[in-house]
């Protein structure tokens, strides 16, 4: 209630806020909260990977670890870590509790269960009165405890990316929301070199709630940098970053190649001649060279007689290091309203990754049909049910032949959604990742988030699969990595409010566009399947560029020949 009383000198000039600053709010919205039981984990981190709020951490560390802590509670917990990579070291699962919304996911995912009580799991929920005060002290503790090294466990394994420490914490998103899962894990796996152009729509508001935001920094003070545009342009506003990005590299290279003899022939050449950066170690590897950089090019200013050009490279020095660029928004963004500058740039080129949080529905905006929204499904505007397929966004990004593309869904196959992420990023051109995101706005129950999603494949309304056109010469392209559907499609339906709406007003017309449905849904699979099952073709010899022939006339024709 004192907000009146800052100055307008107080407020940042230039619209920058400050990072990490949900973790201040403790809104202790929770009932009941999860509690770790170490006895029967199984280390999968699959509770972690899916905490909506980031609210549930996972942490290894070595035994030595904890000396140089304060204190240790009496009902800490932490057990053996089982990995070859680590082999010695310990393991946490801790849960703030005054960040917990309570929405039950982490211990709908958790495989673990007792032999004794199969009701009691690795993760189980107690009341907030009985836990609080503990887990608080636990919470404290956890915070303190070093962290190994990035490059110490491999990320593309669930645990391997679960241990990272996230940089998008504590969002004001719904309880059990489907979309921020994707947002933390981009955070844990690119977080400290990542820049964020995020549309309009739920992931701006929750992203960027003045004065407040979750996206944070580590403990050397590298975070993601966000930014908010709108839906009609924030596809062209995050490859006008990318731009940028590379003009910035191009200038710091040219700037170095001259000041070798000043700061050291051998660390010029190796930072210039880095290569792709491509996996943590290398990136980690430039980032220390950067740094040793930084340090000569100060002591040279510090002499007083620096050339301009050292001054400019020690500003610019950074960009040496490779940046991530993602461009974020929902399906709203994505599949209307921004879908032609998005079509621009699939068609660029460039090396920007794009990740669609795909509710099928304007989430944010009160629920309105887009072109994402499946047949039968009733939203505003459709109200009837909407009566044509879901647009296929995905083939039209691969018909380009450039564009790596997956369709994911946490909940069904976590390994899959860490593998799609880890291969766009390192792809070096365009990569467009759709993501399926439960929503209140389907109207089920969130405390099985993740389970409807797992049923959603099952069905084969939503398919898993990765398109690399990267990959090698000998190998299918399109990798279809979900399974033939088991689980009748009326059947996944009939537990959203959004279809069985309809069915109670009007039976008939949303029996037809049921059976509508699940046409659209066999017609999909019949064509990924298909896909699957395309062998690459080995490129032909080049020919010349133009070969004259007959016509239909007998007249000279000239046609291209050669590859297309």
């Amino acid at each position: 209630g004192e907000g009146d009383d800052l100055p307008t000198s107080a407020l940042p000039a230039d619209g920058r806020f400050p990072a990490g600053t949900s973790k201040l709010e403790k809104r202790r919205l929770a009932t009941d909260i999860p509690v770790w039981d170490p006895s029967i984990c199984t280390d999968c981190g699959k509770c972690v990977i899916v905490c909506p709020h980031a609210a549930l951490r996972m942490k290894v560390f070595s035994p030595e670890a904890l000396k140089t802590t304060g204190e240790e509670p009496v009902r800490f917990r932490s057990k053996d870590f089982r990995s070859k990579d680590l082999p010695g070291h310990l393991m946490s699962i801790q849960v703030s509790p005054d960040d917990c919304t309570g929405c039950r996911l982490c211990v709908e995912v958790c495989p673990a269960k007792s032999k004794v009580d199969p009701g009691h799991r690795s993760i189980n929920m107690a009341p907030v009165p009985s836990q609080r005060g503990e887990e608080l002290a636990n919470w404290e503790f956890f915070k303190s405890i070093p962290t190994v090294e990035r490059c110490a466990l491999p990320h593309d394994t669930v645990k391997g990316a679960a241990q990272l420490e996230p940089l998008f914490e504590f969002s004001g998103a719904c309880s059990g929301c489907g979309e921020t899962p994707y947002l933390r894990l981009l955070s844990q796996l690119f977080g400290d070199r990542l820049l964020v152009a995020n549309a309009t729509g739920c992931s701006s508001i929750y992203g960027g709630n003045l004065p407040t935001t979750p996206w944070a920094v580590n403990e050397e003070g590298r975070g993601p940098a966000w930014a908010n545009s709108l839906f009609e342009d924030n596809a062209e506003f995050g490859l006008g970053i990318r731009v940028g990005v590379e003009a910035q590299e191009r200038l710091a290279r040219r700037l170095l190649s001259p000041l070798a003899p000043q700061v050291g022939e051998q660390l010029a050449a190796d930072i210039l001649g880095a290569g792709a950066q491509a996996n943590e170690e290398e990136i980690t590897a430039q980032r220390q060279r950067v740094g040793e950089l930084k340090v000569r090019l100060k002591a040279l200013e510090e002499k007083g007689d620096a050339a301009p050009e050292v001054v400019q490279l020690q500003v610019l020095a950074d960009s040496l290091v490779r940046k991530s660029v993602w461009i974020v928004g929902g399906d709203g963004w994505a599949y209307d309203i921004g879908f032609g500058g998005l079509d621009q740039v699939l068609s660029s080129g460039a090396d920007v990754n794009i990740l669609v949080l795909d509710t099928e529905v304007y989430s944010n905006t009160g629920g309105q049909a887009s072109k994402s929204t499946p047949r039968g499904a009733v939203a505003r505007f459709a109200a009837s049910g909407k009566g044509t397929p879901k647009k296929d966004l995905a083939s039209v990004a691969r018909s380009y032949g450039n564009v790596y593309v997956a369709q994911v869904a946490l909940g069904a196959n976590d390994v899959q959604t860490v593998k799609a992420l880890l291969e766009a990023e390192a792809y070096r051109g365009p990569s467009l990742i759709i993501a399926y995101a439960t929503c209140i706005a389907h109207g089920i129950e969130m405390s099985r988030s993740m389970a409807h999603q797992k049923e959603a494949v099952q069905s084969g309304y939503w398919p898993l699969y990765r398109y690399h056109p990267g990959d090698e010469p000998s190998s299918h392209p399109f990798k279809l990595d979900s399974k033939e559907p088991t689980l009748p499609v009326a059947e996944f339906v009939g537990s959203e409010v959004r279809y069985t709406a309809l069915a109670q007003e009007h039976p008939e017309h949303a029996h037809r566009l049921l059976e509508l449905l699940e046409e659209d849904t066999a017609e999909r699979w019949h064509y990924y399947t298909q896909l699957a099952g395309v062998e690459r073709r080995a490129p032909e010899p080049a020919g010349p560029a133009h070969e004259d022939h007959e016509d239909g006339n007998g007249q000279p024709a000239c046609r291209p020949t050669g590859n297309r």
